[in-house]
């Protein structure tokens, strides 16, 4: 029993080197509730100012975080650039229901991180690919008294194994980032 309990984890580590299984489709959801109407948080959701910089500890950490939201275009068909610490995500606007439901797909993605290092220029593979954003969703729902419940959600895949513990890291971080950007939609939508 003993040699099974040492033996098991490098045989399972083993096996997901050689045989990788496919990368299951993940969604992390987070909702704010706004004391605005729907109306005024969309023009907030669409494009965003300058968020402050983080408190948060986990962006301390090279970790990258929500900078800016700008879009070009209105409609299906626009683009959305989320601009984080390692660079922006390209985001083409699949479904543009304003002021209800904005949802779009992910083209592009910067690193999820900046690597501590003492060295220049180095470029570790976990950072290719690590945890890479497919979509994306504003869902804005109006509450009685005339406020918005905002729902951030984002789908993804990473390609770390084990895949159990590393999609509480990422959900973890995801949860982080949606906070972020909704509290800033927030403040900015309850200042108006």
């Amino acid at each position: 029993m003993l040699a099974l309990m040492l033996l098991f984890p490098p045989t399972v580590m083993c096996a997901e080197y050689v045989a990788p299984p496919e990368p299951p489709l993940v969604v992390v959801r987070t909702s704010v509730d706004i004391d605005a109407p729907p109306e005024t948080v969309w023009r907030h959701v669409v494009s965003f100012s300058d968020l402050p910089e983080p408190a948060e500890w986990i962006f301390h950490t090279g970790i990258a975080y929500p900078v800016r939201a700008r879009i070009e275009g209105a409609g299906p068909g626009a683009i959305r650039r989320c601009e984080f610490s390692t660079g922006p995500f390209i985001e083409p606007i699949g479904v543009w229901d304003e002021p209800r439901l904005l949802q779009f797909s992910v083209t592009q993605s910067p690193a999820p991180m900046e690597e501590w290092t003492p060295y220049r220029k180095i470029h570790p593979k976990h950072l290719d690919n690590f945890l890479t954003s497919r979509q994306g969703r504003f869902l804005l729902t109006r509450l009685p008294g005339g406020g918005t419940r905002l729902e951030g959600a984002t789908w993804y895949v990473h390609s770390v194994w084990p895949a159990a513990y590393w999609r509480a890291w990422s959900d973890f971080i995801i949860h982080r980032i949606h906070e972020r950007v909704l509290i800033h939609i927030k403040r900015l939508a309850e200042a108006a």
